[in-house]
C-alpha cells in the first residue's frame, strides 16, 4: 500500500499529511478494499452465468433454487457443474490473494469473507446466490492448506457414506474450527475466522438439515446433461 500513502503526500490534492495520519487512512482504506474487491468479485456468480448462457435458463428456478455447484450437477450435469466449480474456485483465490497483497495476513482473512458474502449476496443478482462452500474450501486452501485437505476428506468420506452433499458440507463446516483450535499454535485471527466460517456454512444449510431431519433431502445425483 506504499503508492497510496505517497498519492496522498503529493502537494496537488493540497494538503500534507503526517506519517501517522497516513498509516491509519492506507489501513482504514486496506481494509474496505479487502472487503470490497472481493465481495464484488464473490458477487460474479458463475451458477447463474452459466445457466444464462449455455442453457438461456436461470439455474435459481430449478432444484433447491440454490445458485451453486451441487444445484448445477442436479440439474444441468457434470460438465455445467464442472464449470461452476472452477469458476467460483478461481474468483476466491483471486480475492485472497489480492488480500494477501494488500493487508498480508489480515487482507486474506477480510477477503475470504468477502468473496464468501458476495457469492451467497451478490449485488449482481437480487443478494440470491450459492451457499458458498466452494468459495469457503478454496479460501481454507490457501490460508491452512493442511486443514483444508482434512475438511475435504471428511466432507468425502461423509458423501461417499451417506450420498448427502449438504451433509458433507455441514460436518465439514463443523469440523473446521475445532481442527484449526487443535491444530494452530496460537489462537488468533485462524480461529475466529474458522468459528465466523463454520456458523456461517452451517446456518446457510440450515433448510438442508431439516430436510435431513425429516429424511426429505435429495442424495447425490447427477443430471441428464442440461435441461433444452
Amino acid at each position: 500500500m506504499a503508492w497510496l500513502s505517497r498519492l496522498l503526500n503529493v502537494p496537488e490534492f493540497g494538503f500534507m499529511m503526517s506519517r501517522q495520519g497516513q498509516s491509519i487512512v492506507v489501513l482504514i482504506l486496506g481494509h474496505i478494499l479487502c472487503l470490497l474487491i472481493p465481495y464484488f468479485l464473490g458477487s460474479l456468480n458463475f451458477g447463474i452465468i452459466i445457466s444464462k448462457i449455455k442453457f438461456n435458463d436461470d439455474i435459481r428456478r430449478h432444484g433447491s433454487g440454490n445458485a451453486g455447484m451441487t444445484n448445477m450437477l442436479r440439474t444441468y450435469g457434470k460438465s455445467a457443474a464442472a464449470m461452476t466449480f472452477l469458476g467460483d474456485a478461481l474468483k476466491a483465490f483471486v480475492s485472497v490473494f489480492i488480500g494477501m497483497l494488500l493487508l498480508g495476513e489480515t487482507g486474506t482473512y477480510l477477503s475470504a469473507l468477502g468473496v464468501i458474502f458476495g457469492h451467497v449476496y451478490p449485488a449482481f443478482y437480487k443478494f440470491k446466490g450459492g451457499k458458498g462452500v466452494v468459495c469457503a474450501i478454496i479460501t481454507i486452501l490457501f490460508i491452512q492448506p493442511v486443514i483444508a485437505l482434512i475438511v475435504i476428506l471428511i466432507f468425502v468420506l461423509t458423501v461417499a457414506l451417506t450420498k448427502y452433499i449438504s451433509l458433507g458440507s455441514v460436518i465439514g463446516a463443523a469440523f473446521y474450527p475445532m481442527l484449526v483450535y487443535a491444530l494452530s499454535p496460537e489462537h488468533d485471527m485462524k480461529v475466529v475466522y474458522a468459528f465466523i466460517i463454520g456458523v456461517f456454512i452451517i446456518w446457510l444449510h440450515r433448510a438442508n438439515i431439516k430436510r435431513l431431519h425429516e429424511g426429505t433431502e435429495n442424495k447425490l445425483s447427477f443430471g441428464k446433461g442440461g435441461k433444452k
